[in-house]
């Protein structure tokens, strides 16, 4: 039995591993919020940022701040799209061919898989059997074939759920750095970089929970990234303004 304090992620009674089973491999979008979040935080806060150094009224910072999160998150939810639904195409693609191939050349076929397993050590009359069985299955067969050959598992992203949640992430967060000009905050440069701040730390934290990092390290990473970018556009805005002016 496991330590009370170590405890196991799940349950591996046989009725919990068919249950896990029978609901096949998780497709996570984690990857299409984060992204999503910092962005549209870094952006937006840039932008804001910049404005900030170049003295422009809150009006004209907010005018700026709502257009560039709607069009650049309707951009970024747009290239997530038109990337992982190339990525869904391309691996129906691979899976045709894979059926092509079994079918035309079986032997060809099940020679790469005897030479894949060879290759984890597995040889003789274990290898042997494990060419027979696999290949007596062509699902299966095929499958072992898209991990192992193209390193593509059979659960796929869907183009759509990725673009939704990109946009959410980058719109939610992206809010943050607006939202003391939308509720006219005094001090609206400070509220609005302690504001921001929190959501970028926020935003590593949660991270962590699908890492081996500590939350603090990923959160504190994660700020300064983000407070980095802001102080790229504050700078660059400050100089063009007395440049400028």
């Amino acid at each position: 039995m496991p330590p009370a304090e170590n405890p196991l992620e799940h349950s591996h009674t046989p009725e919990a591993i068919a249950r896990r089973l029978e609901n096949g491999p998780s497709v996570s979008y984690l990857r299409d919020w984060v992204y999503g979040g910092i962005d549209g935080a870094v952006t937006t806060f840039a932008i804001v940022a910049g404005s900030i150094g170049a003295n422009l009224s809150p009006a004209i910072v907010l005018v700026l701040g709502v257009a560039n999160l709607l069009a650049d998150g309707f951009s970024m939810a747009a290239a997530n799209y038109t990337g992982t639904k190339s990525e869904l195409e391309d691996f129906r693609r691979l899976h045709r061919i894979e059926e092509k191939h079994v079918r035309v050349d079986p032997a060809g076929e099940r020679e790469e898989i005897r030479q894949i397993f060879l290759a984890k050590g597995i040889d003789g009359a274990d290898l042997d059997h494990i060419v027979r069985i696999l290949t007596s299955r062509p699902a299966v067969w095929i499958d072992t074939m898209m991990r192992e050959e193209y390193g593509l598992a059979a659960a796929v992203r869907s183009p759509m759920r990725a673009a939704l949640a990109t946009f959410a992430a980058f719109v939610l967060c992206g809010s943050l750095p607006l939202l003391p000009f939308v509720l006219q905050l005094p001090a609206t440069g400070t509220a609005t970089t302690v504001l921001t701040g929190s959501a970028f730390f926020l935003i590593g934290s949660i991270k962590a929970r699908w890492s081996t990092r500590h939350w603090f390290a990923s959160g504190v990473e994660t700020t300064a990234i983000g407070l980095a970018a802001a102080g790229i556009a504050y700078f660059c805005g400050h100089i063009l303004q007395g440049l400028f002016a």
